[in-house]
Parts: structure tokens; sequence; C-alpha cells
């Protein structure tokens, strides 16, 4: 991966102090004092963040203010970050100018840890703008598109499961991406050389599930004019994936047991048993077990096949995800296509983040589809995605502004966590102590179903 690169604009004597600690934080830092500089060096070379130092030193005039932000909006690519004096926010241009134009600001002295957290967030979103975020190797995301913890997890998983021939159960909400986790699951396994078949048992209708399953011999039923391999018996050597297993009928949910103990399968019409060797993944968007409970579902198939359980977590579960799949999704849309969509808008990303992605994975892919066949811009807006912009900070100021942000950072955390006060805590970087102060600071509860309510 090449070395993170990050353009100083020093206006003051701090600027070489932060300085000295982004090249000790791992960024490779090219400074310079004055605008006219820095324009000079966006237009020879591409930053993803750029940091602007204004402290101690003169005050920036409406002229200065004026040329920031012509140099802001000349390198729209590259997302800014200020680091000012409590002095510089008297100024009405420049709160305007980091409130229209900057990703975020400190004020000096700085807060290291909160400083290097913020330049983080800067470098993913300018990541998403650009559309080029840089995808890990298949054979490190077995094809599923994520760096959040729970994806690496889930990963970890999947290749532990696929070293073996026992049957997987994979669980999801609709969307989630159990189809790819199967995908996975096979192609890391010995069996990738062989058929993968993947049935929707939700989609066939139940008069036609045995025999697509199962297969049939000639004469078995009115139209059966010749021999015909089941779905089941095309994957001999590889796997079949079950989606939606839990749609069987329950008269076809025995004869699948009895592929699973014995090995064969016996087509429609057939007086002799075929051997067949196949894995079986099963996925199901429902509780399987709750399914047994209410007589829905075989318990003895349910625990035959839920021997290895794999569950897909929610987009809602890794939020932090949300940018590199929509970079992703845009790739994939705009490939091969005359376009002009550049990548998303200020108000897209914040919309987004805000979203709780019912849909999941699948909503998101569906939502920037749409966004690149309707947009009329160069960069897809809230609107163009379907989704209600964020709260904006027009009319309030800087104060208010960074009260409201602080708020909604901590009711998101919290719902990402389902409310669990330490896990919340350490996601912040602050102890349990500090988070139950900013709650009661800001009214907040921790009931889910509250916190899903805030604006």
């Amino acid at each position: 991966m090449s070395a993170r690169k990050i353009l100083c604009l020093g206006l003051s004597e701090e600027a070489t102090l932060v300085e000295d600690h982004l090249q000790r934080s791992g960024w490779v830092v090219v400074r310079c004092q004055d605008l006219p500089a820095a324009r000079r060096l966006l237009a020879l070379r591409r930053f993803d963040v750029a940091l602007l130092v204004a402290g101690t030193g003169p005050r920036l005039d409406a002229a200065d203010v004026a040329a920031m932000e012509a140099c802001v909006h000349a390198s729209s690519p590259t997302e800014w970050v200020a680091l000012c004096g409590p002095g510089e926010l008297e100024s009405p241009a420049f709160r305007a100018l980091i409130l229209g134009s900057f990703f975020d600001y400190q004020v000096l002295p700085p807060e290291w840890r909160d400083l290097n957290r913020m330049l983080e967030h800067a470098e993913q979103r300018a990541l998403l703008r650009n559309a080029t975020i840089p995808p890990l190797s298949n054979g490190d995301t077995l094809g599923m598109v994520g760096q959040a913890e729970v994806m690496v997890k889930l990963r970890r998983q999947i290749r532990k499961v696929a070293e073996t021939s026992a049957p997987v159960l994979i669980c999801g909400e609709s969307g989630s991406g159990k189809e790819l986790a199967a995908q996975a699951i096979h192609v890391c396994s010995p069996r990738k050389g062989s058929p993968l078949v993947e049935v929707n048992c939700g989609a066939i209708a139940p008069s036609l599930i045995q025999s697509e399953l199962f297969g049939y011999v000639r004469g078995a039923f009115t139209g059966a004019t010749a021999d015909r391999r089941g779905l089941i018996e095309a994957a001999d050597g590889g796997t079949i994936f079950l989606d939606e297993v839990g749609d069987l009928p329950l008269e076809l949910q025995a004869n699948l047991l009895r592929f699973l103990q014995e090995k064969s399968i016996q087509r429609v019409g057939a007086v002799r048993s075929t051997a067949v060797d196949v894995r079986v993944i099963a996925a199901s968007h429902i509780d399987l077990a709750d399914a047994v409970a209410v007589g829905r579902f075989r318990e003895d198939l349910f625990y035959r096949l839920n021997v290895l359980p794999i569950e897909v977590p929610p987009l809602r579960q890794r939020m932090e995800d949300v940018p590199l799949l929509a970079a992703h999704f845009l790739k994939i849309c705009t490939a091969g296509q005359p376009h002009r969509v550049e990548g998303f808008s200020r108000q897209a990303v914040e919309a987004m983040a805000a979203h709780t992605w019912p849909g999941n994975v699948r909503e998101l892919f569906n939502r920037v589809q749409r966004a690149v066949v309707m947009t009329e811009q160069r960069w897809i807006g809230a609107h163009d995605l379907g989704l209600q912009p964020a709260d904006g900070t027009a009319g309030i100021d800087l104060d208010q502004a960074r009260t409201a942000a602080e708020r909604d950072v901590i009711c998101r955390a919290l719902m990402r966590v389902g409310s669990n006060i330490t896990l919340a805590a350490r996601e912040l970087g602050v102890s349990r102590m500090t988070l139950y102060r900013l709650m009661d600071k800001h009214g907040i509860g921790n009931d889910p179903a509250v916190l899903a309510q805030r604006p």
C-alpha cells in the first residue's frame, strides 16, 4: 500500500509541531507556507487530505478567506481539515468557510488523538468522493467488500469451514450478502474446481421443487419424455447452495434429510437411488430455530444443516463499510460506460451515514445504480440516492453545529452496538463515565427504539 500523503498549509508557528506529529503518525507530509504554494502543489500532485494550520500568526482577513475558499474549491478531490486558534472563529467569513468547505476542524492547542481520528476519517471520505478506494485483493476479501471487524471475523470463519465438507447454515437478513458468503466458501474449498449450483428455494413453484432438485426419469409424469438430472445431481463433486431453505415444503424437507443422511438421491419415478458427492450450504433470512418451534421446519433437518453456522452481519452493524461499498458499486455501475459522474457529494455521504439500511447491501447497490442513471450532476447527491439529506447546519453558529454533530455521533455509536455503553465508549475513544456524562448533557437515553427515532 502506498504511503499516505498530506498537504500541510502552515500559516502559523504551530505548523512545525504539527508536522512532526504527522510524520510520527505515519503520514508523508508536504508542507507549504502560503496559499500560492499550496495551489501550485495541488495542481501538480494529488492529496487526499490537506491540513490548514492557522493559529497565532496574522489573522486571516476577508481577502485571505476568499483566497482560501478558492484554493479549497480548486482542489475538489481533497478533503480539508483545519487547526485554528479561537480568534479565527470570531470571523463570520472564516466560520462560513469551515462550515461550507472543510471536513472538520479543531481548536488549538491540538488534541493529538482526536486529530489522528479526524484525519483518518477525512482520508476515507476523500477516497469515497474520488471512487478510488484501494480494494483489497480478492484473496483477502473473498469477493466481499468491507474492512469492518465483523467482516474480518466472517472471512476468518469462511476460511475455516471451507476446509471441511460438513453442511453450513448461513443466517442473515435479506440483502446482507449470504449468497456471496456461500460462493466464498466454495471458492476456498477443495471442491472449487467442481460445480457450485445455486438454488433459490423460494423462487421455484412447490409443484416443481421435487423434480427440480432430484430430477426425474422418462415417463414419471406427463411431459417427462426423457431422463433428467436434478440440481443436486448436477452439483456432484461440488457444492449446492440452497438459498431460503426455510421456504421448502415439509414433504420436500423429508427428502432433503434423506439425501443428507444417505448421500444419495432418488429421481422422481425411479426405483433405485443414485449416489452423489455434494456439499450442502443452506441459507435463510428467517430464524430456523423459530420455524422449528412453530412446526414450519423439521427439527431433524435443522440439526443436519446447522453443523457449521455462520451469520452475515447486516449493514447497520458495519456502517464504516458504507463508503467502501458505495465507491465499489459506483465503479461497477460506471464500468465500460461513458459517464460524467465523479463521485458522491458531501450531502450524499452524510445521508448515507445517517440511513439505517433496512435492505442492507442490496439496497445500497440499488440506490447507487439508480443514482448513476438518474443524476444530472457530476457529484451524486442525497436526492439522487433517494435519501433524506442529513440535518444541515445552515442558520446555526459553529458551537451549535459542533454540539449537534457530537450528539449525532454518540447516538449512531450507541445504535451500532445495541446500546452497549462499554462498546460505545470504546468505539468513541472515551471512558464509560465520560460517555455517561455526554449522554446526560445531550439528553440521550440508551433505549435502541428511542435512538432509532432520533432525527
